[in-house]
């Protein structure tokens, strides 16, 4: 059979089969043909309640790859939020394929389907389309044009139907298998398994089906477990784990009672800053670090710190004397690895400081080999790229040797000042200006503007300050999120095709299947790992920054690329300087960097927002490591699971070898420090005072040894769940199949 690389991607015939508000001779040309200006173009169903539904026949069986959902040519309460997608070889009975939603606006929407069963391609005849839910809560739900793209080639889709009839063979006998060994038909299930040559689950399950559910030999269980952990066979599942946060404190705070002191060189650390910048230097381990604003003023110290030695080094107390750039703060940094060199460029001046000099936007170059500076130019405006901006954002596509740098505010002079370059910002327009986008070549020392901010027509991603902005090397994609434009803080999330400039609405927070993400605000710093397909951020300030201390509660967050999901990781909710060692206190204009090769982040100072100290900024440096479950710890899980289900085998025998067996092999396991683990072991104490009345089973109609067997085979199923699924036998039973 063909590889799905083989077979070439093409659009799919359908016409409509079915749906639960009008009848199958509704006209099909409505959803084929994608009218945006047309509000008649579409499929409405009668309301908003569940039961409602499309279902499209294609011409022919194909594999079903994506679904394209077209869209009226302004925002409508109809759309859907929320969907569900199916699919199959039968309108009754089809696999869901896809649960996402659609942004409420006027940009057509592209989803890849599941299009794979078994590790082959999925046949499928229909494709049914379930609304859930609409952008308005008490509106019907509409379908404006849908597009099937996928693989219609029958010389491709017949050997995929024939192996999806015998998996299908495969998978009912797999279910009776199930089914009469759970129901103790051990001649039926010995027979089956004969005739059919079919295996219920990996040889290693049957094997410990028989340790456990067979003999009750729950010693020989917990060492099968063991063996099965140390050969590695649970890696995916521990890697499908959520992820557990450890903060390692390497640099200790200045607490806010201590003076603030003038000059924190001698002690050989960073001192206290925020607005600072850092990079990540691959090839030594080395973090650098530079400028900032300290609460008093702006610096020009520059330091480095080896990851390998956990040591500070002044590399430079302060640059501009030896060519880089003067003291700044709302800078950025941009690292490339390959050739040791970091980029800055931006700062922010206060209004008493702008002047048409002052007012030039310089862009320096950092060779860490041969620890020089280089004035590249003095403005960059003059050369076509950004005026002199800050709380930008810029990254570097190393293979091309292109920088890209996308928004932040323009600086300009105050009004009642003349400068040609600013005339346009002065007395008319009291709006803040924002920078476009600008890719910068530096083999060539050439700018170059790709949009600027007042042409938004056409796929344009708004301009914005303190947002972010990361590049994924393998895919070649920009992704921008968050940040702020005037009084509107948003949650949107872009990527950008650095090679085609198509720009790819990705989700808002709560849509798109992407569930809730970070809270709206700025300056939350964020990270790439293109290995894993995962973006990390850490919050910044919420959009009340008027009441810091209350919205300055950073959390950390993952954005599974691939999954198009958010989850929360961590939750700063300790209060108080004595937590202060243990993770770091709530902060905003802090600074975060990557170690890729090391999977460890590191953070550096900030500004904490407290009221009473206006002017404190922070100089403690944290690492911060994800953590999957390790295999100790998840040995030392099923273990408490195994002896949890013979205690309670005992206890039904004899509560004193029970209480013994608690007191002593359970408890010794367990890891008191988890509250969760010691809540249940406390409770497990209550199942030696339980009669057979009281637990219910007087009411069973199971003999002992029935009762045994059932809840062994629980316990199996619960072991079952940590092996990778095409080892196990299947998840559901036939009894669930049986239609009512």
């Amino acid at each position: 059979m063909g590889s799905l690389r083989e077979a070439s991607d093409r659009k799919l015939g359908y016409y409509i089969h079915k749906c639960s508000s009008y009848s199958t001779t509704y006209v099909p040309e409505n959803i084929q043909e994608n009218k945006s200006h047309d509000q008649s173009s579409r499929w409405s169903s009668n309301s908003n309640n569940p039961g409602q539904y499309l279902i499209l026949k294609m011409q022919k069986a194909s594999i079903v790859k994506y679904i394209t959902f077209g869209k009226y040519e302004k925002t409508h309460v109809c759309n859907l939020k929320k969907f569900k997608v199916y699919g199959g070889m039968d309108d009754e009975n089809m696999l869901e394929l896809l649960e996402s939603g659609l942004r409420n606006n006027s940009t057509p929407e592209t989803f890849e389907l599941r299009h794979e069963i078994g590790g082959q391609p999925l046949p499928c005849k229909y494709i049914k389309i379930v609304p859930l839910q609409s952008w308005g809560p008490s509106f019907n739900f509409s379908i404006w044009f849908v597009e099937l793209h996928g693989i219609s080639d029958w010389n491709f889709v017949k050997p995929c139907i024939e192996w999806f009839n015998m998996y299908r063979e495969r998978e009912v006998i797999r279910y009776c298998l199930k089914h009469f060994r759970q129901m103790k038909y051990a001649n039926t299930f010995e027979t089956l398994l004969k005739e059919s040559q079919v295996q219920l689950e990996d040889p290693h399950l049957t094997r410990l089906h028989h340790i456990l559910v067979d003999q009750g030999d729950f010693q020989s269980t917990e060492d099968f477990m063991s063996e099965a952990v140390s050969c590695g066979m649970f890696s995916s599942y521990l890697a499908q784990q959520e992820y557990i946060p450890e903060w390692v404190l390497m640099q200790a705070p200045q607490l806010p009672e201590a003076p603030i002191a003038a000059d924190t060189k001698a002690e050989c650390r960073p001192g206290m800053r925020g607005g600072h910048q850092m990079c990540l230097d691959p090839n030594s381990e080395t973090v650098f670090l530079f400028g900032g604003w300290d609460g008093h003023r702006d610096l020009s110290d520059m330091w480095a710190y080896h990851i390998p030695s956990q040591k500070w080094r002044l590399v430079s107390a302060d640059t501009s004397s030896q060519g880089g750039p003067n003291a700044r703060s709302c800078h950025k940094f941009c690292l490339d690895p390959e050739r040791r060199q970091i980029f800055v460029l931006g700062r922010y001046l206060d209004v008493s400081y702008r002047s048409s000099p002052n007012l030039k936007s310089d862009f320096y170059l950092y060779d860490i080999e041969s620890n020089t500076w280089t004035l590249i130019t003095e403005d960059t405006g003059s050369m076509e790229g950004p005026q002199l901006i800050y709380d930008h954002q810029m990254c570097m596509d190393t293979e091309k040797r292109t920088i890209y740098v996308f928004g932040g505010r323009v600086l300009i002079l105050p009004n009642g000042a003349s400068d040609d370059r600013n005339a346009a910002n002065v007395g008319n327009n009291p709006e803040p200006v924002y920078s476009g986008l600008y890719s910068y070549h530096v083999p060539t020392n050439t700018w170059k503007l790709l949009w600027d901010d007042s042409s938004l027509g056409g796929p344009r991603i708004k301009s914005r300050i303190g947002h972010s902005m990361l590049f994924h090397p393998m895919c070649r994609k920009l992704y921008i999120f968050a940040g702020q434009r005037h009084k509107e803080y948003l949650s949107d999330f872009y990527t950008l095709d650095v090679d085609t400039l198509a720009v790819q609405a990705v989700c808002d927070w709560g849509v798109s299947g992407a569930s809730e993400g970070p809270a709206s605000g700025f300056t939350q710093r964020a990270t790439i790992d293109p290995d894993l397909d995962e973006i990390y951020v850490l919050s910044g300030l919420s959009k009340d920054k008027d009441k810091r201390e209350d919205c300055v509660q950073n959390s950390f967050w993952v954005y599974y690329i691939k999954k198009n999901l958010w989850s929360c990781i961590y939750k700063n909710e300790n209060i108080g300087e004595q937590y202060w060692h243990i993770e770091p206190c709530p902060r905003f204009a802090h600074q975060l960097v990557y170690d890729r090769s090391n999977k460890a982040h590191y953070l550096f100072g900030g500004n904490p927002g407290r009221t009473g100290y206006p002017k404190l900024r922070l100089d403690d440096f944290w690492r911060f490591r994800l953590c999957h479950p390790s295999p100790h710890q998840l040995d030392l899980s099923i273990k408490v699971l195994v002896r949890k289900h013979k205690f309670i085998e005992l206890a039904a025998k004899d509560r004193f070898a029970a209480l013994e067996y608690l007191q002593t092999e359970l408890s010794e396991i367990v890891d008191h420090n988890n509250k969760d683990q010691t809540k249940e072991f406390q409770q497990l104490a209550s199942v030696l005072f339980q009669s057979s009345e009281t637990s219910g089973e007087s009411e069973a109609p199971d003999t002992p040894g029935d009762k045994l067997f059932r809840q062994r085979t629980t316990l199996f199923h619960q072991l079952c769940s940590f092996f990778p699924c095409n080892m196990t036998q299947p998840q559901s039973s036939l009894v669930d199949l049986i239609p009512l």
